[in-house]
């Protein structure tokens, strides 16, 4: 009786290993290369040897320790030579076979992705439509402020005079000046040490960085984006510690800074893995909120850039691109064509 298991097919092959014959051409050259041998030895010790031990009047052990290594010590090392090129021939057809059935997972999963719509649960449904619903009013109240930037007007939050009282009566401003606008501005330190993100649960100073940055105003922005779209990214098994971008040196950061684009910034699109690039490619193309929010995302990191480029030095800067939310710009930004 069969129960069926011999017929059931291993998913992609992995285990399906291919039946090797029995002797290789290397096995067989080395023992044809083994029996010569031994033919020749048995001709030159037993037709040839000197007479003196052929009448039997001597007995040396020595020579005969000596006979039985010249004997048998080449068809050993013959054979550990055969085994070695047999290992090696058994390894580079695994690797071959496993590189193969990475690559059929990874196409199996992109052509999934690119097929079937999204159809996420609801909890996760509710979060992108909470993220949706934020961006939109974060750019609704950013509009109201500005649509461009002006690199020769530095941006300052306008304030009063705290020590200069008014000569007239005059009417205060419309929007009126709020606790965050006389906070000290935010050390760029803790603005880089925020942009990264705690590392572990007790990485308190990350934390205490994290909760100054948020009483910020425009870095706390920044900072909600770069949770949200990370967030996002994760869906998709994309993680910014798993990415080696290559760094960009300061210089064309600071290009990028005064309004630079296109190829004199390509070196920030570092980002060379190409799964996380055709899966965030695909993800911008067919879901319109991930698509808002990785814009909202690079215009919040546009604007903080700049401004934290002016007293930035090239240590600071390039240890800002180191961050995961640098990381995360990268690669929105070449999937996005800012640098091309």
């Amino acid at each position: 009786m069969s129960d069926g298991s011999q017929s059931r097919p291993t998913p992609l092959g992995i285990y399906d290993r291919p039946k090797r014959s029995r002797m290789t051409p290397v096995e067989s050259i080395s023992l044809a290369v083994s029996l010569i041998w031994l033919a020749g030895s048995a001709f030159f010790f037993l037709l040839l040897r000197d007479p003196d031990i052929q009448s039997g009047t001597s007995f040396d052990s020595l020579r005969f320790v000596i006979t039985l290594l010249a004997i048998f010590m080449p068809v050993a090392m013959i054979w550990v030579a055969a085994t070695t090129a047999r290992a090696a021939r058994v390894m580079r057809e695994e690797s071959a076979r496993l590189q193969a059935a990475i690559d059929a997972i990874r196409q199996a999963y992109l052509a999934q992705a690119q097929q079937q719509p999204q159809t996420a649960e609801p909890a996760v449904s509710k979060r992108l439509d909470e993220i949706a619903a934020a961006a939109r009013k974060t750019e609704t109240a950013l509009a109201t402020f500005t649509s461009h930037r002006d690199r020769t007007r530095p941006v300052r939050p306008a304030q009063p005079e705290a020590r200069s009282a008014p000569q007239d009566d005059q009417a205060p401003l419309p929007l009126g000046t709020t606790a965050e606008d006389m906070a000290p501005p935010l050390d760029r330190g803790d603005f880089i040490r925020a942009l990264n993100f705690p590392e572990t649960a007790e990485d308190e100073e990350g934390f205490a960085a994290l909760r100054r940055a948020l009483k910020d105003r425009k870095a706390g922005q920044l900072v909600q984006a770069s949770q949200d779209i990370l967030t996002l990214l994760s869906h998709d098994g994309i993680y910014m510690d798993d990415l080696r971008p290559d760094m960009a040196r300061p210089e064309v950061w600071r290009r990028f800074a005064e309004g630079t684009r296109g190829k004199p910034v390509a070196a920030l699109g570092g980002i060379r893995d190409r799964s996380s690039l055709a899966l965030t490619n695909g993800r911008m193309k067919q879901d319109p909120i991930f698509r808002d929010a990785a814009h909202h995302f690079l215009r919040l990191f546009d604007r903080n850039f700049q401004a934290f480029e002016q007293d930035a030095t090239d240590a600071e800067i390039s240890e800002l691109g180191e961050t995961r939310t640098a990381r995360a710009f990268m690669l929105l930004g070449r999937v996005a064509g800012m640098f091309d």
